[in-house]
């Protein structure tokens, strides 16, 4: 299923999840606990406390017995009184037209031999609600219609548009190839022209990103402010996105952040999502810490209970900006050629890749789609061959169920058994789980405190996410918050969502250690942000890759007001590199700007040193050195960048934004040196060039006339100085006369005036060819 198919549970409303909550609570007893989506059983109560109770139950049975009859009659006659006013509150359909226009249905009332309690179809053509307005409607023949013509026709057209939704959506979950997708959005298409919200809901949104529809943000600008009159929270949420990105529309922070409210209010978790980064970060608001908790905890309680104790998908963080500058960096992506020879291996029998495959396919990322039923084959393969991580990734399987693997509490606790007999932590985790809640065996918190310590010990996140859990809620142990702590800390180290949630959660309410807003706020940002809607990163990424700027740079600007990081630096970049044609020209430098700030004020390096050249070059401001010399310091200082570094060298160089100090320069430049080998060679060249305009500069401050004028010769070579002098140019002067005789004697003379000299014959070797 793709993410967009998935938009309906990712922005499931509120109202929905209470209830599920609610149903949730009525199967457990009031002594339970529920923490990060886990069910926990309060201990065992003492023995005194079992007497006191059953002491006060015997003394309240007879107060019971004696009071039953009497509540039974009141209880009779408060039914009596609630049932005549539901009756009397309830509407009275009046019949239209027929043979008793005007007069009240009657319900229930007898039709071919059947009850009806509500109006009808059956028996007409044309589809039409009737009623009769007699019990017997055979004997009487009194009858008339539920609803006007008008209505008659647009609820068949609902029904129609309904069915059209329904044929769209079974296509669209059931198929993988994009064509059939495709096809599937069609026929949303032609449920959304005949006004069906959720139809509507889902073409705007695939209009908005370039999914399976051509992106078209005008047609999405209409059909979101259709559904936003309707009262549509998606829409409203992400028509507050349009305006706070000036997407087809003019920007307006104070219109997005009404909308993104509206959206909230009717429990879209992505609109709540958003106000919990905009009061955390202060966009549009002013900074409150508070409110930022309040939104982001609804949030992260919803992303909590979806994740399963596998601890949810991975998400992948993939910087466009690194992967430009370091091309040969990994990016975490698995290469086909990669995968298909680890599938080679697998094949050969090969234990460890097969472990490796399913647990790719299990989780999902790096690439590579989640898919159960691969999982399992490959998983059932290294079991086979007696791998103890397989069986318990097996046993996992089997405990949580899927479509592919059915659930089944003892064919799980076999590979756990099997996994945890040869050392196993994923599989001792397991028997700590199946003890801990009873699945397949009776409940036994020590035996579950003892496998999970065992799974810890060895640094199985699971292990360390549970025993936290127990010393938390006291269960099997004394309660004892530091150990809760310590354990948490540990299971977040391994990135598991519901470890820090918990910590958030004590943070929050100053649970064994002191409150703290912000470090409640940012760990529950880091719980919302491995939401479902955290998938869209990856289909981000592939839109840039497969060409598609403008779809990329929606996707992310979107998870920028989620408040994703690494989204606000890749839509910065590709802003940067004016990629994206849907931005007018004149206005890419400027959001460029901005998302680069926001990157920055989450600890982004690049993003950082970004800001210093907007301002040192003017690219969507004005030219301000002192600005672009404060963020070069910033990451300096803070990230200690070579980089920044670097221009902070240049800048004290050059007298820009800050005094000229040629001392200082070469300090910085020193120093981006020791920071990164790869700034050793652009350095020399600085240093080379730095020593060049020292000692210019050096020369031109000298006054040779004052240096001459200070020098006093008598004191310096004696009071006959002149005469020193006068004898060193004689010296000098007669030198070079006599060079100049010498060369003039070796001058040759004419031929015919040299004395003969007698001719030696040359060597044999030597003598010219005759």
């Amino acid at each position: 299923m793709s993410l967009l198919d998935e938009e309906g549970n990712q922005d499931e409303s509120l109202d929905s999840k209470t209830l599920s909550a609610e149903d949730q609570v009525k199967d457990h007893s009031t002594g339970t606990r529920v923490v990060a989506g886990q069910i926990f059983l309060e201990s065992g109560k003492s023995d005194s406390q079992s007497e006191d109770e059953e002491n006060f139950h015997s003394q309240e049975e007879e107060k019971e017995n004696s009071l039953e009859e009497l509540n039974s009659l009141e209880m009779s006659n408060l039914l009596n009184k609630e049932l005549e006013e539901a009756e009397m509150q309830s509407p009275v359909l009046t019949a239209i037209g027929g043979t008793a226009d005007g007069e009240p249905c009657h319900f229930p009332f007898l039709f071919m031999e059947k009850e009806y309690a509500e109006c009808t179809a059956d028996g007409r053509e044309d589809g039409r609600l009737w009623c009769a307005t007699t019990y017997d409607y055979k004997k009487d023949q009194k009858w008339g219609f539920c609803e006007s013509e008008e209505q008659s026709n647009k609820r068949r057209q609902m029904q129609e548009a309904e069915d059209v939704y329904q044929i769209g959506m079974k296509i669209l979950n059931e198929s993988s190839k994009k064509a059939q997708k495709k096809v599937a959005y069609q026929y949303l298409l032609k449920a959304a022209d005949m006004n069906h919200t959720k139809a509507m809901e889902k073409v705007s949104y695939a209009l908005l990103f370039g999914d399976y529809l051509k992106q078209n943000i005008q047609s999405s600008k209409e059909l979101l402010e259709k559904l936003t009159e309707e009262g549509s929270p998606k829409g409203q949420m992400a028509l507050g996105f349009l305006y706070a990105s000036g997407l087809g529309v003019n920007s307006s922070q104070a219109k997005a952040l009404v909308y993104y409210t509206f959206g909230a209010l009717g429990g879209n978790l992505i609109a709540h999502m958003i106000l919990g980064y905009r009061y955390w970060a202060g966009i549009g608001v002013l900074q409150s810490c508070e409110s930022a908790l309040t939104h982001y905890r609804l949030v992260a309680n919803h992303v909590a209970s979806d994740i399963s104790l596998t601890g949810g998908t991975v998400v992948q963080r993939i910087r466009l900006a690194d992967e430009v500058e370091n091309p040969g960096m990994a990016s975490g992506m698995l290469e086909e050629d990669l995968i298909q020879y680890y599938q080679f291996l697998a094949e050969k029998g090969d234990v460890q890749a097969q472990v490796g495959l399913g647990q790719l396919h299990l989780h999902g990322g790096r690439g590579v789609e989640q898919n159960h039923q691969r999982a399992f084959e490959y998983f059932n393969q290294a079991a086979n061959a007696g791998n103890s991580h397989a069986m318990a990734f097996l046993g996992k399987m089997y405990s949580e169920g899927s479509d592919v693997v059915p659930q089944s509490n003892e064919t799980a606790l076999q590979y756990f058994k099997k996994a945890a007999d040869m050392g196993n932590p994923v599989g001792q985790s397991g028997l700590g789980m199946a003890y801990l809640y009873g699945r397949g065996v009776p409940v036994n918190y020590e035996l579950a405190l003892k496998y999970f310590q065992k799974a810890a010990e060895q640094g199985w996140v699971d292990g360390q996410l549970q025993l936290g859990s127990m010393y938390y809620n006291g269960i099997g142990v004394k309660k004892d918050y530091k150990q809760a702590l310590k354990y948490f800390n540990l299971a977040s180290q391994g990135g598991h969502i519901l470890a820090f949630y918990n910590l958030a959660q004590m943070h929050a309410t100053g649970t064994g250690v002191m409150r703290s807003c912000h470090t409640a706020v940012e760990l529950f940002k880091n719980v919302c942000e491995r939401g479902r809607w955290s998938e869209r990163l990856m289909t981000a990424y592939n839109s840039y890759k497969d060409g598609d700027s403008n779809s990329a740079v929606v996707q992310y600007l979107l998870l920028a007001e989620q408040g994703y990081e690494v989204a606000q630096s890749n839509a910065a970049f590709i802003l940067d590199q004016k990629e994206a044609s849907i931005v007018g020209e004149n206005e890419t430098y400027p959001r460029a700007l901005l998302h680069w700030n926001r990157a920055a004020s989450q600890g982004y390096t690049v993003a950082r040193i970004k800001l210093g050249d907007y301002h040192f070059y003017g690219f969507g401001t004005d030219v301000d050195y002192e600005t672009a010399f404060i963020h070069y310091r910033l990451a300096s200082e803070q990230q200690h960048s070579a980089q920044a570094m670097f221009n902070l060298g240049y800048m004290h160089e050059k007298g820009l934004g800050i005094k000229q100090d040629i001392h200082l320069a070469k300090r910085f430049y020193d120093m981006a040196a020791e920071a990164s080998p790869d700034a050793q060679v652009p350095v020399f060249l600085a240093l080379c060039k730095l020593g060049v305009i020292y000692s210019l500069q050096y020369v031109r401050e000298i006054n040779m006339r004052e240096i001459f004028s200070h020098i006093d010769m008598d004191q310096l070579l004696g009071p006959e100085w002149d005469l020193y002098l006068m004898t060193i140019i004689a010296l000098l002067l007669g030198t070079i006369i006599a060079y100049r005789q010498r060369q003039h004697q070796a001058i040759p003379r004419p031929a015919g005036l040299r004395p003969a000299v007698p001719q030696q014959e040359p060597p044999p070797e030597h003598q010219p060819p005759q």
